[in-house]
């Protein structure tokens, strides 16, 4: 076998940022599974970056990859497609409207509307929504735009502009967020965050400010990270079975390495609402 062919055992990973801990535990349970199978993982931060996420796809085009895992997707699906030829290419997490290449997700949409149901159901009508993305129909973040819009829709309660707070991603972003709730005269009862570090945030700045949490504000997280059970109260959440990814992800992936002509498969895992106290 000529150098140029031999399998690197090597497979690439391209997170958006690996300080989000959902990446890090998603990181970790593709790193876990790889190396019981005997790969090494590279992993590559595209800061949400066009360039840079090409820069790490290259990485297939000169053989230093055998295979790249995409949990997050910057560029126009045209422009990955092209990288499709120097080896496998699956996505975790993200995914595109077609059936191009084995995609691990979540239904995104169910997770956003179990969790504002859930607080509907609490007897909340006035309720803010956090999302890492923007509130449009397009882009990052729609996905749970639809199911949150869409458990408002079947209780008849219409959303308020003043409500949403888009592009959060951290503690300190959450703690913005109660900032400008406690400026507001109509104040929202019960917020959504798309995120436990969002989550987290309000609820430490929410107690600073001497708001009780969940009689003066309920508050919901998305992922179910290990912060979700040290907060005070403890903070009802949407499980993400990251484990689970991972692991599905390796074994597609070595799947798609033994057989490149593969059949181009959705594998759909469970998502589900952990209920905890701050709700």
């Amino acid at each position: 076998m000529s150098a140029i062919l031999k399998l690197t055992t090597t497979i690439g990973v391209i997170v958006p940022k690996i300080v989000n801990p959902f990446f890090s535990y998603l990181v970790n349970s593709i790193e876990q599974a790889a190396y019981k199978r005997g790969y090494q993982v590279l992993i590559g931060q595209s800061y949400e970056d066009k360039e840079k996420e090409l820069a790490f796809l290259n990485l297939l085009k000169t053989k230093q990859v055998d295979g790249i895992i995409m949990t997050s997707i910057e560029n126009d699906w045209e422009m990955i497609e092209s990288y499709n030829q120097y080896g496998p290419i699956l996505l975790c997490n993200d995914y595109v409207n077609q059936s191009v290449v084995p995609m691990i997700r979540l239904d995104q949409t169910k997770g956003a509307y179990l969790g504002t149901r859930h607080l509907i159901e609490r007897g909340h009508q006035k309720i803010a929504y956090c999302t890492g993305g923007l509130f449009d129909e397009q882009g990052k973040g729609k996905d749970r735009n639809q199911g949150f819009q869409k458990a408002l829709d079947e209780a008849g309660i219409k959303i308020n502009p003043k409500w949403i707070f888009i592009d959060q991603h951290t503690i300190k972003d959450g703690k913005q967020v109660i900032k400008q709730i406690l400026e507001m005269k109509d104040r929202p009862s019960a917020i959504f965050t798309g995120s436990d570090q969002v989550a987290a945030g309000i609820m430490i700045e929410a107690k600073e400010q001497r708001l009780s949490i969940p009689s003066d504000l309920a508050i919901i997280g998305f992922d179910d990270q290990p912060i979700a059970e040290i907060l005070d109260p403890k903070l009802t959440t949407i499980r993400q079975p990251v484990d689970q990814m991972g692991e599905k992800s390796i074994e597609v992936m070595l799947e798609m390495l033994d057989n490149p002509e593969i059949e181009i498969k959705n594998y759909e895992l469970p998502i589900e609402l952990i209920i905890r106290q701050s709700t």
